[in-house]
């Protein structure tokens, strides 16, 4: 995922101190404070600030109405890149990562994560017409594809799960580097998720989108889903995330929430942070 430079103003000062009470005590000093921190990567459409200078994407959305509901009114930024936002958590650069963080293992034991607010396949931006025919990571193989994917996607792992060679991807800052890199013909596909490669094509000439497909992992079909993530202590303040989660689920203002960002029916689900937490 793409950075949206450095750290601002915002994010140079710390929060306080970490919770030591059972649970964690984050949720309290939240409510007192009456501002949370989000830490985002400034990718379109997950967390981002606009042409207008205003917070805005799927994540930090929701994230003004489920802290309004917690008793927090307002939200504030902490730009950073993608790979930072797990270290700057941890270390209280902000309180918690509403960047459309997908769910693994590997970071479930560094976070807490809530339940997925949304799930998501992975799709291509290829040439008009798709002229090398590939739908899948086999395909990007079998074929000799010269493939590229952003800085921290999760589709480095999927491609090379496929047998593409690490080394030989090219890495590129986000979905607008990896579109002008199809339309400038060096290279055949750039992988992203579903939303943001439907996205960046719209007023391309020259490339398209391929159909959105789950990426095989150890033989099996994946599909990904993206969640906020808290200090490992924050248990209070995750289940209480939770539960107004789980509430605009049921209700349908999820969905209401992040269609303007491009997502849709497809991609709401009941996938749960522990079942994608065991792999």
């Amino acid at each position: 995922m793409a950075a949206l430079g450095a750290l601002g103003a915002a994010g140079c000062s710390r929060v306080a101190t970490a919770s030591t009470t059972d649970g964690g005590d984050l949720l309290d000093r939240l409510r007192a404070a009456g501002v949370v921190r989000l830490g985002i990567a400034g990718e379109i459409p997950f967390g981002y600030i606009d042409t207008d200078g205003q917070l805005t994407g799927e994540a930090p959305e929701l994230a003004k109405t489920i802290f309004k509901r917690l008793g927090v009114d307002k939200v504030q930024p902490v730009p950073t890149e993608f790979g930072s936002l797990i270290p700057g958590l941890n270390s209280q650069q902000f309180d918690v990562v509403a960047a459309g963080m997908y769910v693994t293992p590997e970071r479930c034991a560094q976070v807490l994560f809530a339940d997925p607010d949304y799930q998501m396949l992975d799709s291509f931006v290829v040439g008009k017409g798709n002229p090398k025919g590939l739908h899948t990571y086999r395909d990007v193989v079998a074929k000799k594809a010269r493939f590229a994917t952003g800085t921290g996607y999760a589709q480095i792992e999927h491609a090379v799960a496929a047998g593409y060679k690490e080394s030989d991807i090219l890495i590129v800052p986000d979905q607008v580097a990896g579109l002008n890199a199809v339309e400038a013909g060096r290279v055949d596909v750039f992988a992203g998720t579903a939303v943001t490669t439907r996205d960046v094509v719209k007023k391309s000439p020259k490339a398209e989108s391929t159909k959105p497909f789950a990426p095989v992992i150890d033989g099996k079909p994946t599909i990904d889903g993206g969640a906020f993530a808290f200090r490992l202590t924050e248990t209070r303040l995750r289940d209480a995330f939770n539960a107004e989660l789980h509430k605009l689920k049921k209700s349908g203002e999820l969905a209401r929430i992040l269609r303007p960002f491009g997502f849709t029916k497809a991609e709401m689900t009941d996938l749960t942070a522990k079942e994608l937490c065991r792999g």
